[in-house]
C-alpha cells in the first residue's frame, strides 16, 4: 500500500512517494486525472504516467531522466496540481498533460541515502549515484531502433503514441544555476526565465559548460544542435548524439530541457568580462588534470579489491566514464595546449565560473563513487577511505567557500522549474503549430556544433 508520510516540497519525494502522491491526486480527481503504467524498469519498478485533462493536444513532461536529479519529481506533482486547479491549462488550451513520474526509478532509489536530507555537499557526493553513460535512458548512441533499455523503449513508445506538441525533460544542476535548452526557438522564453529566477532568487547560468559552443537564444536559453555521430567520449561530453529529446521531432514537437540548481552560485550569472581569462583557464585545466591524476592513481591501486564490492560494475562504470573524459576536457580548456582546431568562444566571468564548477564536479563525483565502493568492500588495508574523505571534504569546501555555493530549498527549486515549464508550454502552444504546418525541421541546415572538442 502506497503511503505518503511527509508534507510535500520540504524534501525530494522518493520513488514510492511519487506513486503515492500521484495516486492520491487521481483519487481526489477521478474524472480529470488518470494513472497508468507505461513500462517497467530493469529492476521491475513500474514506470507511472499521470495524465491530467482531456484535450486533443498532448504535452509530455519527463521527470527523473538522471538518477541524481530528483527535483523533477516534485515538479510533475506541482504541475499536476496546477493543471487540475486551472482549466486554462487543460480545457482552455485543449491540452492533456502527460507527466512521467520518473524515467529512472532504479537510479533514484540508489540516491535515497541523501535524497531526504540533511542537504549538505559532503552528504550528497558521498551518497551520489548516476549510472554510466550507456545506462542513461534518454541517450540513443546507436539510434532509436537499437535502444535496449526498457526505460528508453517505454519512453520512445510513449512519444510515438502521444505525438506531443510540447515535450519537457526535467533536469537538475547540483552546483551552479538554472538554464534551458531547446530544440526549437520559443521567442520570449528568456524573459520569462529571467523573471521567475529573479522572483525566486535562482541564479541563471549564463555560460554552462554543456552549451559552450551552442547557439545562444537569450540569457540562459540555448539551442540544442542536431545529433551527430561520435565516439563514447564525444557523446559523454558533447551530448549531441541522438536522444529521446529529438525522437518526436518528426511530429512537430518542440522539446525543452529545464535545468534547476540545487546549490546556487552567484558567479554563473556574472556577465562581466574577465580580465584574466587565460590565467583562470590555466588554473581550471591544471586543477582538473591534477585531480583526475590523483583519482586514477588511487583507482589503479585499489581496483582489484573493489571488484568484490556489491554492485561493483554499476558504480565503476560511471567512474571510468568520468576519468575517460577528464584529460580531453583539461586540454580543451588549457590555453597552452589547445591546438586551434576548435578555439574556445569568448568567455566571460560566468563561463569561467561554470568551467571551474564543471571540473570540480567530475572529480567530486568520481571520489564519491569510489568512497561508496570502498565502504561496501568493508576492508581498507590501503587506507583509501581516509584519502577519499579528505578529497571530498577539500573539494566540497572549495564549492562552498571558493565558489560561494548555497543551498536552495526544495520548494523554491520546484517552483522555479514549474514556472519555466508553464512558460515554455504557453509559448510552444503559440509557435509550435506554425512550425508544424510549415514543415520547419527546427534544426535548419546548420552543422552540428559540439559542446567541446574531441
Amino acid at each position: 500500500m502506497w503511503r505518503c508520510a511527509l508534507p510535500p516540497l520540504l524534501r525530494y519525494p522518493t520513488v514510492d512517494e511519487l506513486g503515492a502522491r500521484a495516486a492520491a491526486l487521481v483519487a481526489r480527481h477521478p474524472r480529470d486525472a488518470r494513472l497508468r503504467r507505461i513500462g517497467t524498469s530493469r529492476a521491475g519498478t513500474p514506470l507511472w504516467l499521470l495524465s491530467v485533462g482531456h484535450g486533443s493536444r498532448q504535452a509530455l513532461v519527463v521527470a527523473g531522466p538522471h538518477a541524481n536529479e530528483p527535483v523533477g519529481g516534485g515538479t510533475v506533482l506541482r504541475l499536476a496540481e496546477r493543471a487540475l486547479a486551472d482549466p486554462r491549462l487543460t480545457v482552455g488550451a485543449d491540452a492533456t498533460w502527460n507527466l512521467l513520474l520518473c524515467l529512472d526509478p532504479d537510479g533514484l532509489r540508489r540516491n535515497e541515502g541523501w535524497l531526504q536530507g540533511p542537504y549538505t555537499l559532503g552528504r550528497y557526493f558521498r551518497k551520489f549515484f548516476r549510472p554510466g553513460f550507456l545506462e542513461q535512458p534518454e541517450w540513443l548512441p546507436d539510434g532509436a531502433a537499437a535502444a535496449v533499455l526498457p526505460e528508453t523503449r517505454a519512453l520512445l513508445d510513449l512519444q510515438d503514441e502521444l505525438r506531443p506538441f510540447f515535450q519537457c525533460s526535467l533536469h537538475g544542476v547540483d552546483v551552479g544555476g538554472g538554464f534551458v535548452e531547446l530544440t526549437r526557438e520559443l521567442p520570449g522564453l528568456a524573459q520569462r526565465v529571467a523573471h521567475s529566477a529573479a522572483r525566486l532568487g535562482i541564479p541563471r547560468e549564463l555560460g554552462p559548460y554543456d552549451t559552450l559552443y551552442w547557439p545562444r537564444l537569450g540569457p540562459a536559453v540555448y539551442r540544442i544542435p542536431p545529433p551527430r555521430a561520435g565516439d563514447l567520449a564525444a557523446a559523454i561530453t558533447e551530448a549531441a548524439v541522438e536522444s529521446t529529446w529529438f525522437h518526436p521531432h518528426r511530429y512537430g514537437t518542440v522539446t525543452a530541457i529545464v535545468e534547476a540548481p540545487m546549490w546556487g552560485v552567484a558567479a554563473v550569472e556574472d556577465d562581466s568580462a574577465s580580465p584574466d581569462r587565460a590565467a583562470v583557464l590555466r588554473t581550471v585545466s591544471h586543477t582538473l588534470r591534477r585531480d583526475a591524476g590523483r583519482l586514477e592513481r588511487l583507482l589503479a591501486r585499489i581496483r582489484p579489491r573493489l571488484l568484490a564490492a556489491p554492485d561493483a560494475a554499476h558504480l565503476l562504470a560511471p567512474v571510468d566514464d568520468y576519468l575517460l573524459v577528464c584529460p580531453g576536457l583539461a586540454d580543451a580548456w588549457d590555453p597552452d595546449v589547445a591546438d586551434g582546431a576548435r578555439p574556445l568562444p569568448p568567455l566571460g566571468t560566468a563561463h569561467l565560473a561554470a568551467l571551474r564548477i564543471a571540473g570540480r564536479r567530475l572529480a567530486l563525483r568520481t571520489a564519491g563513487l569510489l568512497h561508496q565502493l570502498v565502504t561496501r568492500v568493508g576492508t581498507d588495508p590501503d587506507g583509501a577511505l581516509p584519502e577519499l574523505d579528505g578529497l571530498v571534504d577539500e573539494w566540497c569546501a572549495d564549492y562552498h567557500d571558493g565558489c560561494g555555493a548555497r543551498w536552495i530549498p526544495v520548494a523554491r527549486q520546484v517552483e522555479y522549474q514549474s514556472r519555466v515549464v508553464l512558460a515554455a508550454f504557453e509559448l510552444a502552444g503559440r509557435y509550435a503549430p506554425a512550425c508544424s504546418r510549415s514543415g520547419e525541421s527546427g534544426w535548419g541546415s546548420e552543422a552540428a556544433v559540439p559542446m567541446h572538442r574531441e
